[in-house]
């Protein structure tokens, strides 16, 4: 096999000899047919038909639209009067989407996610501190619960004293929580006497820490079913919250990043969802939901922040990227009197390292070609020649500069390649996966591709086939299961028609 120095020299010359009309190579077998006009991608041909260069960084943080959706929106609330007390705690819902008011209600299969866990061990009182004390018992004192972002449920604890201690154990029980409410509700007949506990003082639990700002519920309701009946009132509302919450436990199938000191403005931005409470399971699950981009793919990251507008916890962002963001684009600490808090960003895993092949590159040289990189191995059938590889060539590639290529790069002969990653995936048996590409076959024409197609093993298992024939850049998405320490390959191609593939990613569903 001639040196990779020698091919590139001799490519140079033939496209320099036989121009952009030349009917191929002079030893190209005679039972290929003649495609005058086509240059072999391995002679550094135009494809026929060339579309605009793809604009990764189009989409960009819409941080104005959230803004003005965190003013409007209203996700607070709190223990009801007529709500039974030891409900299980509010599921985690959506409360907006894109700048859109939606019933709050789960978004997609959100009703399947675990209820949030900030991994708190279990806590003692010593592990609470007090943020806001009551008004008083006194005949004429009068005080008000909290109405707030994150409300999680409410119990009754024994009224014998004003149990703190009992309350902060509720607390510790109830997943999620950081902070309640205790007060006595007067005048509501089903706390004294229907609820089996008999006692009217409530505790309420919070997923967010909240201020006497917002002991905004007075009462002032009747309850005995006629408006001259005696009204409910509160008294001794004070507030609780643990010391230290910990950051919460990545999701499965995500890397945290460092901590943010804003939110992301970043490109390959997709969107934005609000959360009725902080919730980073919630978050991933909407993320691995997400209607793939055309141009991007999936979601490959999302950015969590709590909005506090003018002091008081608002709502929590959970925006969806299918670029990684990092650190240096976590520059939007606010607007106005909203004020950016608790910036986490979190990255899809991908079990193919290099699926862009932008690991290959040419020393400087802006066109080559390879069967062999430290990731992937392209290989062809008996007879066959370069019926698999892997270009640096920014022209061919979706993304980036590299791709691979499925049909004799040379024109040699109309083999089907393999491309092969280069080592077990560090999968997991009986975990669900999903393997995405983007697919071309456009270099050769509407009837040079013609026989195009592309095959998807898994661990030597045929899990689906694409015949596009003529075909611009497009997303594809296979759903597997895990067996453990699994391997990933495809073939494809048939000379004159071509199989580009780029940016591989096998992820977690």
């Amino acid at each position: 096999m001639p040196s990779l120095t020698r091919f590139l020299a001799f490519s140079t010359v033939a496209v320099s000899l036989v121009g952009k009309y030349s009917c191929g190579p002079i030893s190209k077998p005679a039972h290929l047919p003649t495609d005058c006009g086509l240059i072999y991608p391995a002679f550094q041909g135009v494809p026929a038909s060339n579309a605009d260069p793809y604009n990764f960084n189009g989409t960009s943080t819409d941080a104005n639209s959230i803004a003005s959706t965190a003013f409007r929106v209203n996700q607070k609330s709190g223990a009801t009067t007529n709500a039974p007390p030891n409900l299980p705690a509010a599921n985690t819902t959506v409360t907006a989407v894109d700048g859109d008011m939606v019933i709050p209600v789960s978004r997609r299969s959100l009703s399947s996610i675990r209820t949030i866990d900030n991994d708190i061990s279990r806590r003692t009182n010593s592990d609470y501190e007090q943020v806001f004390g009551g008004t008083g018992t006194e005949f004429e004192d009068r005080d008000a619960a909290i109405i707030g972002t994150a409300y999680l449920t409410y119990t009754l604890v024994s009224n014998s004293t004003y149990n703190v201690g009992d309350c902060l154990s509720f607390c510790d029980a109830t997943a999620g929580c950081v902070f309640v409410n205790l007060y006595y509700e007067f005048n509501n007949e089903m706390l004294d006497h229907v609820y089996s506990q008999h006692s009217n003082l409530k505790c309420a639990a919070y997923g967010d820490v909240h201020s006497a700002e917002e002991k905004i519920n007075f009462g002032g309701q009747s309850l005995s079913g006629t408006p001259e009946g005696p009204l409910t009132y509160v008294q001794q509302s004070s507030g609780w919250t643990s010391k230290s919450f910990g950051d919460p436990s990545a999701p499965e199938g995500y890397d945290p990043l460092p901590d943010l000191g804003g939110a992301n403005e970043a490109p390959g931005y997709m969107g934005f969802v609000f959360l009725n409470k902080y919730d980073v399971d919630a978050c991933a699950a909407i993320c691995n939901a997400q209607d793939p981009d055309d141009v991007g793919g999936s979601c490959k990251y999302f950015n969590i922040w709590r909005a506090v507008v003018d002091g008081v916890p608002t709502t929590y962002t959970c925006a969806l990227y299918y670029i990684p963001a990092d650190t240096s684009t976590a520059i939007n600490y606010g607007q106005g009197n909203l004020t950016v808090t608790q910036s986490r960003g979190y990255k899809r895993i991908t079990y193919v390292l290099d699926g862009g092949f932008e690991d290959y590159t040419c020393d400087g040289l802006s066109f080559c070609y390879t069967d062999t990189t430290s990731g992937w191995l392209a290989s062809s059938p008996k007879d066959g020649y370069y019926d698999a590889s892997i270009f640096h060539y920014q022209p061919y590639a979706h993304s980036g500069e590299a791709v691979a290529l499925l049909g004799s790069a040379t024109g040699h002969d109309n083999y089907s390649g393999m491309l092969t990653y280069g080592s077990s995936l560090s999968t997991e048996a009986g975990v669900k996966y999903v393997i995405e590409f983007f697919h071309s076959s456009f270099y050769s024409g509407r009837e040079g591709e013609v026989d195009a197609f592309v095959e998807v093993y898994w661990n030597g298992n045929l899990i689906g086939t694409i015949r596009p024939n003529y075909s611009q850049w497009k997303y594809y998405k296979f759903e597997v299961v895990g067996q453990g320490s699994d391997k990933l390959y495809f073939r494809g191609g048939k000379a004159p028609s071509y199989d580009f593939i780029d940016d591989i990613f096998v992820m977690q569903a």
